[in-house]
């Protein structure tokens, strides 16, 4: 029997794929910012008003969508302006620096990193300190989430995966799910080893490449 819905994966850095369920919920998290200029009739919809009518007046702080912060912001009109979430700034990134591994990123945002890159799309000055620090902090958790994934065979792992960010409890899971079907495989439960589902879709992919 055939799935009735095949999950799509996020995109990769500055991409969206707005097939994937993860990347509506990650755009839809919030920015503060700050009107440029008066928005006409746009008070309602970005929850500054009550009637549709509403406007929005130059200088009013904001908390905009990720998607709709995206389609706001020009450079050149200067619609609006996006500020920085505080796990992002100067002295989060310097916590962070100190050791990544004590953080609780899920309760920061739970889209640390997707989000993380997605500001990259707003010119802001910090934007290489931003990727350099989302790079090390994925970098310096990466092998004690893995390490624990591998070690907690039918142990309860709630409290370790509450603190880590979604694109995280997906490595740990996938982890968690090598380590059961090797150790099914072991005991003889497992009738043989079979390909990863991300083997099968390459060869798929170049089956219909050749034929193509």
């Amino acid at each position: 029997m055939s799935e009735a819905y095949f999950p799509v994966g996020p995109g990769l850095g500055l991409e969206e794929s707005f097939l994937s369920l993860d990347d509506i919920l990650m755009s839809q998290e919030k920015l503060p910012g700050r009107a440029e200029t008066s928005l006409p009739r746009l008070g309602f919809a970005l929850g500054q008003g009550t009637g549709t009518g509403d406007a929005i007046t130059e200088g009013s702080k904001l908390e905009i969508p990720l998607w709709l912060a995206k389609g706001l912001h020009d450079s050149k009109r200067r619609i609006i302006s996006v500020e920085l979430p505080k796990i992002y700034k100067e002295a989060w990134r310097t916590v962070l620096s100190a050791d990544a591994s004590v953080v609780d990123l899920h309760k920061m945002g739970p889209y640390y990193y997707r989000f993380g890159s997605q500001l990259l799309n707003f010119d802001n000055p910090e934007n290489p300190e931003i990727a350099q620090a989302i790079l090390q902090t994925f970098i310096s958790r990466f092998r004690r989430i893995m390490d624990s994934s591998q070690n907690a065979y039918n142990e309860d792992t709630s409290a370790l995966v509450a603190r880590l960010d979604e694109l995280e409890r997906a490595l740990f899971q996938t982890g968690q799910k090598e380590l059961n079907d090797f150790q099914s495989w072991e005991k003889g439960q497992a009738s043989q080893i079979t390909a990863s589902s991300l083997v099968q879709n390459y060869g798929k992919r170049k089956f219909t490449e050749v034929d193509g």
